[in-house]
């Protein structure tokens, strides 16, 4: 009872749940199980609907010390933008991606706008080498990679729209169709 007051009360359900907890195949509960929402609504349009808009959403500082505060206006402003890319290249509820990005505010929005569409999305570390990136791929069978030119992190200058490139010239890739390249140089 607990969590589901909680639930109606705080989260917004394109389909409201009718059970809270199913315990019948302990140890594999299913919390809300026939319900239905979106996780980028309920970060993002909620908290406008709430008049939150010009709150600060995110306090991004780089690793040259450069600090970015976003408003949930804003943020979501840039989530809508991406989505509407990915969904104009044919993507839908149901396929992969994976986001291969450094810890930035572009990072945010690509999870943002996959959670907006209902694409699942597995992030993969901006660190890992070209074969980590080439075997998540293949993995998970993503039909689209996110990545960004380079990133910086403790001084140094990664390249990873180039690792991508190494990782899909490795073979085992064929399920990707588009890279998408945020630009931050």
């Amino acid at each position: 009872e607990f969590w589901a007051k909680h639930a109606r009360e705080e989260i917004s359900w394109k389909k409201p749940f009718t059970k809270t907890l199913d315990e019948s195949n302990a140890p594999f509960y299913k919390w809300f199980e026939d319900g239905l929402l979106n996780a980028s609504y309920n970060c993002l349009d909620r908290q406008i609907e709430r008049g939150l808009g010009d709150k600060i959403a995110i306090i991004f500082e780089a690793d040259g010390g450069d600090v970015q505060k976003v408003t949930y206006k804003a943020l979501h402003q840039q989530v809508c933008r991406l989505a509407n890319a990915i969904k104009s290249m044919g993507y839908k509820k149901g396929d992969r991606a994976l986001i291969y990005m450094p810890m930035s505010v572009e990072g945010v929005v690509a999870m943002q706008a996959c959670a907006r569409l209902g694409v699942i999305h597995s992030v993969v570390f901006g660190g890992f080498s070209a074969q980590s990136l080439r075997d998540r791929i293949e993995d998970t069978g993503a039909k689209m990679v996110i990545t960004a030119d380079q990133q910086v992190r403790g001084g140094k200058h990664l390249p990873l729209k180039a690792i991508v490139d190494e990782a899909l010239g490795l073979g085992g890739c064929d399920s990707i169709n588009h890279v998408l390249v945020v630009k931050r140089t």
